[in-house]
């Protein structure tokens, strides 16, 4: 049923797939503020990136983690303009492909494949504890990496299991050029301009803080986000934050951590909402 979020605005942080989820909202009615918290670029140095693929290409992982949808199709672009894609594609089929998460899955399907395995919990120590339970010893290993994170603990722990381990990062976050993003949604939130925030991961938590302190206005966003329903797509997000002080009002039940039944979640609660106050 479509029109559930008619008259409601509603503010989004995602980044990777900002476009989807916007359009998901408006389907429902919502009018959406987007915020990018983030820039994604191509990584400044194509050179690591395309010698991977090229590896890759001639001697395929016997296994493949992949961190992110964005990270696969920042990769297919490069062997794109390579000249390589079919090659690529081909020797993506040759190996086990494990999924953090759904949206590297996705991303898989795009291109015809199916992920081997994909993680209980979308996070390093997901893929880390599905991972211990195969047995990667003399294996290749490609690792696709994304900023921002500290992936020593998953690469020790593959390497530990006897594993030749490639990692390739193909694209960079441009924080800063989004700071200007970040400050006009505290301003809306402190403004009562927001019905809703839809949280879809726990580093857009993290950057709303960072920034607002950084801008001198953390204490203004707490006020913005006290006048706002806070709704978060899962565990991973709500506990992050918890460790901020700020409250969960919304999130999919029976654990369905994705955006249509976030979108759903939203439209119950503030219809709910705007009973009670009336």
């Amino acid at each position: 049923m479509t029109g559930r979020l008619n008259g409601y605005r509603i503010l989004i942080l995602e980044t990777r797939e900002e476009a989807q989820f916007s359009r998901l909202l408006r389907e429902q009615g919502a009018d959406v503020l987007q915020c990018p918290m983030l820039i994604i670029r191509d990584a400044p140095d194509a050179a690591p990136i395309e010698a991977w693929i090229r590896r890759f290409i001639e001697r395929p992982c016997d296994d493949l983690v992949l961190t992110t949808g964005e990270g696969l199709r920042r990769l297919l672009k490069v062997a794109r303009r390579m000249e390589v894609e079919p090659a690529f594609i081909d020797a993506l089929g040759k190996a086990r492909n494990y999924a953090r998460g759904p949206k590297p899955g996705r991303a898989l399907r795009e291109i015809g494949l199916e992920p081997h395995a994909t993680t209980q919990k979308p996070t390093s120590e997901g893929i880390a504890e599905m991972l211990s339970l195969i047995d990667l010893r003399g294996h290749r290993v490609g690792l696709q990496l994304y900023p921002d994170k500290d992936h020593s603990a998953l690469t020790q722990a593959i390497a530990a299991q006897g594993a030749e381990l490639d990692s390739v990062a193909p694209y960079v976050y441009d924080a800063q050029s989004a700071d200007a993003n970040i400050l006009t949604a505290v301003d809306e939130m402190a403004q009562g301009r927001i019905d809703a925030i839809a949280l879809t991961s726990s580093g857009q938590v993290r950057r709303l803080i960072e920034v607002a302190q950084a801008h001198g206005c953390e204490d203004r966003l707490r006020e913005g986000l006290k006048r706002t329903r806070i709704a978060s797509v899962g565990p991973v997000v709500s506990s992050e934050l918890q460790s901020q002080g700020l409250r969960t009002d919304i999130s999919p039940a029976n654990g369905a951590y994705f955006m249509k039944p976030l979108i759903a979640a939203m439209a119950l609660d503030l219809d709910h909402t705007v009973q009670l106050r009336s």
